[in-house]
Order: structure tokens, then C-alpha cells, then sequence
């Protein structure tokens, strides 16, 4: 009879840790290979950082424009700007414009906001009336154009045609 429960108890065991061990392989996550399965890119955004420092963020924006053949664009805002977040996530639904922005542009975002406005840098630019606002500079860091962004504006959101001639307007001469 012992050995009967015995057989009994160590049969339940072995059925529990298969169950286990099934349960848990239900649990790992599927990884597929299939070229036909595409993965949609998250939206992610460099944010508006009020503990940067934008004279040294723009001597090290002239350098690489300089060494690229870009212009540069400061991006005045902050993250309490619902429309400076709409800017990231325009470049990021229309990749031809963030290719025109990439291949002829350094963007530098500058802070301005509650717990860091920037004026000392912000002072040396013309007046801002609004946010976002984009200076285009050459790359020597002069200024090419002081923009408000909200003439590049349609409906809840920016438009695509008057966005790229702006952009297609500033970029560096050869």
C-alpha cells in the first residue's frame, strides 16, 4: 500500500512540474522571423532639456554644420507646448520631410520655459511671439531667419507643402 502512494504522490509531482513547465512556455513571448511581419517604429522625441546649456549646444552645432555642410535650426520651446510636441511628431509621420530636415539641417532644441528660459542665450535673437519657434542660422551661426511656426500651421497640425518650402528655403547653398 506504501508503495502504491508513493507511485501515487510522485506521479502528481511529475504531472504538476509538466504542467508548470507548459504553463511557462506559454508564457514566453513569440519572436518571428517572417520577412513579411513589420514592426511599427515607436514615436519617440528628443525633449526640451532646461538643464542643457545652449551656448555651448550651439558651439558644438557650428562645428558639425561647418563639417557637414548644414544650416542650423534652433527650436525654441518646451514640453509644456503642445505644439512643439506636434513639430516632433510631424517630422516623425512624414519621413520625406525629416530627410530634408536630416540632410540639410542640425536641429538644436533650446528650453524655454518655468524652470529655465534661456533669456541670456534667447537675447541675442530677435523677439519671440509664440512657441514653437525656429531661427535658422548658417553655419557659422548667423542669423538667416527668425520663423514663427505658426504660419506653417493647418487645421491641428502643420502642413506638409508649407513646411518643406520653408525648409527647402534655407537649405545651405553649395
Amino acid at each position: 500500500m506504501n508503495l502504491i502512494k508513493v507511485l501515487t504522490v510522485t506521479s502528481l509531482l511529475v504531472l504538476g512540474v509538466t504542467a508548470q513547465t507548459k504553463t511557462k512556455a506559454k508564457t514566453k513571448p513569440i519572436v518571428r522571423t517572417n520577412a513579411t511581419t513589420s514592426v511599427k517604429p515607436t514615436f519617440t522625441r528628443e525633449k526640451f532639456d532646461p538643464k542643457r546649456d545652449p551656448t555651448a549646444d550651439l558651439a558644438s552645432a557650428t562645428l558639425l554644420a561647418k563639417s557637414s555642410g548644414k544650416n542650423i535650426i534652433i527650436d525654441v520651446g518646451g514640453e509644456w507646448c503642445g505644439w512643439c510636441v506636434y513639430v516632433d511628431r510631424f517630422f516623425f509621420d512624414n519621413r520625406s520631410i525629416a530627410k530634408l530636415r536630416d540632410d540639410n539641417y542640425v536641429w538644436l532644441k533650446v528650453n524655454m520655459g518655468p524652470e529655465n528660459e534661456n533669456k541670456a542665450f534667447l537675447s541675442a535673437y530677435p523677439e519671440i511671439s509664440g512657441y514653437p519657434h525656429l531661427f535658422v542660422l548658417d553655419s557659422d551661426g548667423i542669423l538667416l531667419q527668425s520663423q514663427s511656426t505658426d504660419v506653417l500651421e493647418a487645421g491641428k497640425g502643420y502642413d506638409l507643402a508649407k513646411f518643406t518650402e520653408f525648409l527647402q528655403k534655407w537649405v545651405p547653398k553649395p
